[in-house]
C-alpha cells in the first residue's frame, strides 16, 4: 500500500522510475496489440477468401467423383493407390515474437497420375486432379487459420498486460509519486518553520 512506503527521497526517485518503465512497457504493448490486430484482420479477409475457394472446390470435386463412380464404377481401389503427401514442411515466421506456422509445400505445374491407365479414364482423371488442388487449399487455409487462431490468443494475452499496466500498476505508481511527494512537501515545510522558529529565538 502507498501509505507504508517510507517517504524518501530514495523511495521517490525509485516510484519515477518504475512509472517510466510501465509507462514504457504499456506503449509497447498496445503497439505491439495494434501490429497484432492488423496482422490478424488481413489474415481473416484471407481466410474468408479461402474458405469460398474450397467450398466451390470441394462441389467441383464431388461432382466429378460422382462422375467418375458413375464412369467406372465405385473407384475406391483406384483411391487407395494414391500416396499420402510427404512433400510438406512446416516452418515458422515471428510477428512480435508471437510464432506464426508457414506450410512449404510447392504446387505442381501439372500433376501425375499415379494409378494404372488401364483402369482410368477421362473422368477419373479430372476428379484426382480437381482433389490435388483440394489438397493444396486446404493447407493454405490450415497454416492461415492457425495463424489467426494464434494471433487472437496473443492478443488477448496483449490486452490483459496492457490493461493491467495501464489501469493498475501505472495508477498506483502514480498515486504512490504523488503520496511521497506530497509527504516530502510537508517535511520541508515543517523543517523550514522550525528554521525560522529557531533563527527568530536567536535574533531575539
Amino acid at each position: 500500500m502507498a501509505g507504508q512506503i517510507a517517504a524518501t527521497k530514495g523511495n521517490l526517485i525509485q516510484r519515477k522510475k518504475a512509472l517510466g518503465l510501465a509507462s514504457n512497457g504499456y506503449e509497447l504493448m498496445d503497439r505491439k496489440r495494434n501490429i497484432l490486430i492488423g496482422e490478424m484482420m488481413r489474415l481473416v479477409d484471407e481466410v474468408k477468401n479461402l474458405r469460398d475457394q474450397i467450398e466451390t472446390a470441394y462441389s467441383t470435386g464431388y461432382f466429378l467423383l460422382q462422375q467418375a463412380n458413375i464412369s467406372a464404377g465405385v473407384i475406391s481401389h483406384i483411391a487407395s493407390q494414391v500416396p499420402v503427401e510427404r512433400e510438406i514442411q512446416l516452418t515458422y515466421r515471428s510477428v512480435m515474437g508471437v510464432e506464426i506456422p508457414q506450410v512449404i509445400y510447392t504446387p505442381k505445374e501439372k500433376y501425375e497420375l499415379v494409378y494404372s491407365l488401364e483402369e482410368s479414364n477421362s473422368m477419373i482423371d479430372d476428379a484426382y486432379i480437381q482433389f490435388q488442388k483440394i489438397k493444396e487449399l486446404t493447407m493454405v487455409l490450415a497454416e492461415v487459420d492457425n495463424a489467426v487462431a494464434r494471433l487472437a490468443t496473443a492478443i488477448s494475452k496483449t490486452q490483459k498486460r496492457a490493461n493491467a499496466l495501464k489501469n493498475v500498476v501505472i495508477p498506483r505508481y502514480t498515486e504512490e509519486i504523488r503520496n511521497i511527494s506530497d509527504s516530502l512537501d510537508e517535511k520541508e515545510r515543517e523543517e523550514f518553520s522550525r528554521m525560522k522558529v529557531i533563527k527568530t529565538q536567536k535574533e531575539g
